[in-house]
């Protein structure tokens, strides 16, 4: 696909959801240290559900310090609901411990002293940069970034991490942090895994999947 039809594409679903780059309900919002909590919460869970375990969770530990003090068992019942609770509450506890002992209680501001903290990939240290930060250093590439970008013809992998470089070669770096929060918003609107709306898509003059799947261009 060239840029500059992908491109378009980003304009036309900005257009769509004009919220979603500054939505306060989006969970990775707040402080470095609860963007990137909430984060690694948010693994195979509802965007609802942790912002449902939000506010219990940083009015008992509102710091670093106070998160890497806690114990397992105090944490796993606030994020109960979140599934994986266990492995859950071990990594934040984790994360708050090395961020407190590696970098004086700051969260590292660098794509390499992110991906040093326990329960941290590339998707979470993007959000945290950008998010946190304002850095663009990335794009988090979530299960809905990916099938977008698969469908669309943005990408022809499965490999995350090549997705991510075929998206930053197509959109130009200012736009790489807001490109997850917009195809997110698609994906859960319309371009759903199970049943796609293709009639009524915004953007199906320009999506692969739309011309070569005739079944889903009718209602």
């Amino acid at each position: 696909m060239k840029a500059q039809d992908a491109r378009r594409i980003y304009d036309l679903l900005v257009k769509q959801y004009p919220d979603a780059r500054e939505s306060p309900t989006t969970v990775c919002r707040g402080t470095p240290f609860e963007v990137l909590i909430l984060t690694i919460l948010s693994a195979q869970t509802t965007d609802r559900a942790v912002l449902m375990a939000r506010e219990p969770l940083f009015s008992a530990y509102p710091t670093p310090q106070a998160l890497a003090r806690a114990k397992i068992a105090d944490v796993e019942p606030i994020i109960h609901s979140l599934g994986f609770y266990h492995a859950k509450a071990r990594n934040i506890i984790a994360a708050a411990q090395a961020v407190v002992k590696e970098f004086r209680g700051g969260v590292p501001t660098t794509m390499e002293g992110l991906l040093s903290l326990p329960g941290v990939g590339r998707k979470t240290a993007n959000i945290v940069l950008y998010h946190g930060f304002g850095q663009n250093h990335g794009i988090a590439v979530d299960t809905h970034v990916r099938r977008l970008a698969q469908r669309i013809g943005f990408s022809d992998t499965d490999y995350v991490k090549v997705i991510e470089q075929d998206l930053m070669t197509l959109f130009p770096q200012k736009k790489w942090g807001d490109l997850t929060d917009v195809f997110i918003a698609h994906g859960r609107a319309c371009c759903t895994a199970k049943k796609p709306q293709c009639p009524v898509c915004v953007i199906k003059t320009w999506c692969r999947y739309y011309r070569t799947h005739p079944e889903n261009q009718k209602n």
